[in-house]
Order: structure tokens, then sequence, then C-alpha cells
């Protein structure tokens, strides 16, 4: 029987923090620590001569599945087989969101022998830095109601026009509408309110842009809150709010320093969702895991129409960087699923549904060319794939150009990805080209929306209510219209409908709203029914989750 995540990382051989540090060349007075396996690291290690000197690869996906593709496995066992091949590797990533743990995956650390550790840990609270956000962001709401309350000093806030939403680290469904402010004059101004799940807060897109804490401050002064009665744009600065908002950050800004299963340095930072925010990493990780290494491996959230786009467009342009190399994950066992074969029946080999859902790769696989860059399809393999599924993806890959590696790494750690580390390696020593991004943001804010729909998506045409045609004006009137574009857009479906899968045609892209993010620096059109605060599945993690009188904790899988 294979043992479970959970347990395979309690077997692990775990080094003190300051032993990985050291063999990445930090010395261990720059650590700050949170026990004996975690330390935060400070931001001015960061060396811009050596970042520009280092590799980047990204870690993409075709579109998410119920039978999961394991993108963050991929990554951690990329990074591992990188330095078994003798390359100084990082994997950077994102912190997982206690929604997610208790609610569906019961853990987001990676998986199998392909994992970070310590695993408990990073799953449950980490260093802190999602609660920060949290506090952050919940003293600018205290602040606006503050207000409210206290009318006309030093402006009259309009309450209707409050964009601003409360967020919380875990999925609560019954907290997406409320009214708050009931119980009389001195319990606050009555109004409707919403939670949003910390990760899809911009205070968390903020934290994961800004480059340092002066940057930080602005970002977060920028936020727009909303209008006075005369029409007045207010702005969280308006509030004086950022200079606390951003001493509550003043830890929670620093990456997280931890291991891999095989003691390869994995720097942990930010956790922003891609189907709402960027779905990348803190730049401050990035560049420092890029201070300290030859490669760094990253990932981006879900697949190359969200979290890569994303990346690109908007991480890569806010901080001037580019990859020299991406990766995409795919399943026999996912492709299998956009080919109609039913999840009861995915373990079962079925040539033909896996040729029909070949064309969801082909899309992230021409997304990714859409951005000059001839991706590496990785293939994660299960026990069930047969020989015939694997030659039949290898050989329609190879018609492509695009070369292929079978992957095992939630098997065997990183000797389960030395073919691909290989591929990547060779790939990013080649690869040195500027980025080109997808679009000018010069460009009218329709027309930067229309190309992301036609080029990453594939639909044909973009549909605006009346209310996002009344945003989109008041976006032009805040000036704010030359900002990139971050498309809040199901996860599941090139489409925005979530039941539509592998790769659609002839279909339009409704934006049914558009929020402004000025802090982070981007404007949030959102396709279709995207929800912000997810809720508990029938049977969530959280009931198998549980931990014993010696601190053992099970569940986490």
């Amino acid at each position: 029987m294979v043992p479970s995540d959970i347990n395979i990382a309690k077997a692990a051989k775990i080094k003190p923090i300051y032993e990985i540090a050291s063999q990445m060349g930090i010395a261990e007075e720059n650590l700050e620590y949170f026990g004996r396996y975690k330390a935060k690291l400070p931001l001015h290690l960061i060396d811009e001569e050596k970042v520009k000197k280092s590799r980047l690869i990204l870690v993409t996906a075709i579109t998410p599945t119920p039978a999961g593709e394991g993108k963050t496995t991929i990554s951690i066992g990329l990074a591992q087989a990188m330095n078994v091949l003798g390359h100084k590797t990082t994997v950077v990533l994102r912190e997982p969101s206690l929604g997610p743990v208790f609610g569906v995956k019961g853990g987001a650390a990676g998986g199998g022998y392909s994992q970070v550790i310590p695993m408990e840990d990073i799953n449950l609270h980490f260093t802190g830095d999602i609660a920060a956000v949290e506090k952050a962001n919940n003293l600018l709401a205290a602040l606006i109601d503050n207000q409210l309350q206290n009318k006309g000093k030093p402006f009259d806030l309009d309450p209707r026009t409050i964009s601003w939403r409360r967020v919380m680290d875990m999925n609560d469904r019954s907290l997406r509408d409320i009214v708050i402010g009931l119980g009389g004059r001195t319990q606050g101004v009555p109004r409707q309110d919403v939670f949003n799940i910390t990760a899809a807060s911009e205070v968390m897109a903020i934290l994961c842009l800004s480059k340092d804490i002066e940057d930080l401050k602005q970002r977060l002064g920028n936020i727009f809150v909303g209008y006075t009665y005369d029409k007045q744009a207010i702005y969280a600065r308006d509030l004086n709010a950022q200079g606390a908002m951003a001493t509550l950050l003043k830890d929670a800004i620093k990456p997280n320093l931890v291991q891999t299963l095989e003691n390869t340095p994995a720097i942990i930072h930010g956790g922003p969702f891609a189907n709402i925010a960027q779905g990348t990493n803190s730049v401050v990780a990035t560049k420092l895991g890029l201070t300290f290494s030859d490669f760094v491996v990253t990932e981006a959230g879900f697949a190359s129409d969200l979290g890569a786009e994303k990346f690109f467009d908007i991480k890569m342009r806010s901080c001037g960087l580019h990859p020299n190399a991406v990766v995409i994950v795919a399943t026999v066992r996912a492709l299998k699923y956009h080919g109609n074969q039913a999840i009861a029946e995915l373990s079962t080999p079925n040539v033909e549904a896996l040729r029909i859902g070949l064309a969801n790769l082909d899309k992230h696989i021409e997304n990714m060319k859409a951005f000059h860059f001839n991706p590496i399809v990785a293939i994660n393999r299960f026990a069930s794939d047969s020989e015939e599924e694997l030659k039949l993806i290898e050989s329609h890959c190879s018609k492509m150009g695009v070369k292929v590696a079978l992957n095992e790494a939630w098997a065997k750690g990183g000797k389960g990805a030395l073919s691909l580390a290989e591929m990547v390696v060779e790939e990013a020593k080649k690869h040195n080209k500027e980025l080109s991004y997808l679009y000018d943001t010069e460009l009218p804010v329709e027309e930067k929306i229309e190309i992301i729909a036609r080029k990453m998506y594939g639909a044909t045409k973009v549909e605006y209510t009346a209310k996002a045609r009344t945003q989109l004006k008041t976006i032009s009137d805040l000036q704010l219209d030359k900002l990139p574009i971050c498309i809040a857009k199901t996860q599941n479906s090139l489409s925005d409908n979530p039941k539509v899968r592998n790769r659609p045609e002839n279909f339009a892209i409704t934006i049914r709203d558009i929020e402004i993010a000025s802090g982070a620096g981007f404007i949030i059109p959102i396709a279709g029914e995207i929800i912000r605060m997810p809720g508990l599945p029938k049977v969530p993690s959280a009931e198998v989750i549980d931990i014993d009188k010696e601190g053992n904790i099970t569940g986490l899988f």
C-alpha cells in the first residue's frame, strides 16, 4: 500500500533550516526563524544583477479537471531533479489557503515524494502571512465604516458606492451577502456587505507585486474605496490607511524559506488565486530565488489561459523579468475527461476519448506559443495509463514540434523527473529573448479584454452587461484605463461556463461586471458567475482532519 502524503512527509529526513540556507549561500544571521525548519528572508538580500543572470522556469497546465493534474507536484519534482543533475535550483511557490485545505484539497504542498516540508505547518497557518493580509484588509474595512459613523470628517463617503470587501481565510458561503451595522446608531451605519476569501483580496495581490515596504505602502494607498456624495473618488490614502496596513504586513512581505523532501530549497510566499487575481507567488520571492540559484522553478495557478497569461502580462510586466522555459502539465486521465469520458471510468484505457481531449492540450500549447515559447509537455504518469495512450500523446506532440517527458515525480521524487529536467535545462539555456506581452496596456480596456478572450480562450466575441458598461466609463473617468487586465473566470473551462469541457468553439465571453484593483495595478473584468467566497463541499476535508494527544495530525493528504 502506498503511504499517504502526510506519512511520507513525516518520514522525511528534514534538515534544520540554517543548513538549507547555507547551501544556498545565505548566512545564518540573515534568517528570521519560525522554529527549526522555517525562516523568513529579508528583502535586502535581493541582488538585481544576480537576478538577471539566473534562469526562470514557469510550470503551467491544461484546463483543470476533477481528476487532478499535479502541477505543484511536478514543479517540486522538477526542482529536485535539476539539483540531482547538479544545477543549483530553488522551487518558488504560493502559500496554501486554509479554505481549500479544509474544503476540497486536504493539503496543498505537493504530493507523494515531491512535497515541501514541514507539510503540516505549510498547510496550517505557516508563518502567519495570510492572517496578516486578512487583518490589513479588514483594518481598511473598519476605517471605512468608522468614516461612515463619523459623517463629514473630513468628507461624506457614500455607502452605496463602497467597493471594499471584508475577507476571511475559510470557505463560508453564508458570508457572501450580509448586512452589517444593525443594532442602533452607536453600532455603525447599516449597509449591505460581502466577505471574500483572503486569497482573493486585493491586499494579497498587492503583497505579491510589491518590491519593498515603500512600494507596498504606495500600492495600499492607491486602493479605490468609493465616492463621496458629490462624486469625489476616495482612495485608502484619503483615510490615512496605508501606514497602518503596511505595518500589519511588515513581516508578511518577507518570503519564507523551507525545503522539499530531498532538501531542495523552497521559497513559499503569497497566495493569490488565479481565477480571480494574478495567481502567482510574490515578486520578491522569485527574485530571492534567482539571487541564490542558477535556476528557479515556479508555477502559475490553474491553466495557461488564467495563471500563465497573468504571470506574463501582470507579474512579469510589473517586475521586468521573463521566464526562460515553460512546462505544461497534463495527465492521460484529465485529457480523457476533456474527451468526455466519465469520471468513474478515467482509469480505464480509452484511446478515442484521449484523442478527442488532446484538443485541450493543443490550445494551451498555442497559448504559450503566443508568448513566443515552445513549451515542454510533462505527462504526470499514473499507474492506470496504458502504453498506447502515452504513445498517442508523445506522437501528437511530436507532430506539433513539442517535446514530451513522462514524469513520475509523485512516486520517485527527483529521480522520476530527470528526463523533464534535462529538457528544461536545454531549453532554458537557449531561450534569452525578451518577453512579448499579449497586449499593449495603452490600448482601450475593451480591446485588451477582447485580445485575451480571443487569443487565450478561443472566444469569438465579448459581450458586456449594462453594469459592466457603466464600469468601463468609471474606469475611464478615474484615468485607470491604461492598467493591465486581470480577468476573473472559471478555471474549469476555457469558456466562462464551468461545465464546458475540452476546447469549445464559437462562444462568447460575457463580462457581467468590472472591478477596480488600482492598488494592485490592474482591472478585473468578471466573466460569467465567479465566486470569491467558496463554500464547503458536501463532505469537506475538514471532517477527516484530526490531531491526537501527542500532536500527530492526520487527514492532510
